[in-house]
């Protein structure tokens, strides 16, 4: 659960998210994916859209999904990429928008696109279980099952790659078929549960 203190201020959450509150709050509902008539456009043709709310007050005011662990990341100016289903709740001074990725959406039946959130402030995150960062540098690239990503940031470059089975190392033949490698520079959080994926049906 995610509890957070406002003084007039406002943030900007997963619609249905709000468990409960303290204080004055008021409530306005609006949609994701980005702002204005070209965030509109682009949720059309992509598809990675969320139902979102304003909470704007005085008190505090928790938020919780389906019990989902909840993990904070504190933003200075650069981009986070996150799929739409994993973010929770944001700075209102945060903008949020879409961005062609090309294979995160592939591999997880959303399109090809997956959700932004950039500028200074803190976004709080959901994973099944307790999300791991991992660094990506030039000198260590990183392969991830696409059922388990749940966002990035940093300069990273992504390669969609099939032929790979991460079950097969263990004698199974039923799991991914697909990956995701990382090159670059950055951090990438991946949660100990798997989605499941168009990848893992095929």
């Amino acid at each position: 659960m995610l509890a957070v203190d406002m003084t007039g201020d406002s943030v900007k959450a997963k619609n249905g998210s709000m468990v409960a509150y303290e204080g004055e709050m008021s409530f306005k509902k609006k949609t994701g994916g980005g702002d204005g008539l070209r965030g509109m456009v682009t949720r059309r043709l992509t598809g990675e859209q969320m139902a979102i709310m304003e909470v704007k007050g005085h008190g505090t005011c928790y938020f919780a999904d389906r019990a989902s662990e909840v993990n904070l990341v504190s933003l200075h100016g650069e981009t986070l990429y996150v799929e739409a289903s994993n973010l929770l709740c944001v700075d209102a001074a945060l903008r949020t928008g879409t961005s062609f990725t090309g294979l995160r959406g592939s591999a997880q039946g959303n399109g090809l696109f997956t959700t932004t959130v950039e500028g200074t402030g803190q976004a709080a995150v959901l994973s099944d279980g307790t999300a791991v960062v991992l660094r990506v540098t030039p000198e260590l690239p990183l392969q991830v099952d696409p059922g388990a990503y749940i966002a990035h940031t940093g300069k990273l470059k992504q390669h969609f790659q099939s032929g790979v089975n991460f079950r097969t190392f263990i004698g199974e033949s039923s799991g991914e078929a697909f990956q995701i490698r990382f090159e670059g520079e950055g951090l990438v959080y991946v949660q100990p549960s798997e989605r499941n994926t168009i990848g893992g049906d095929l």
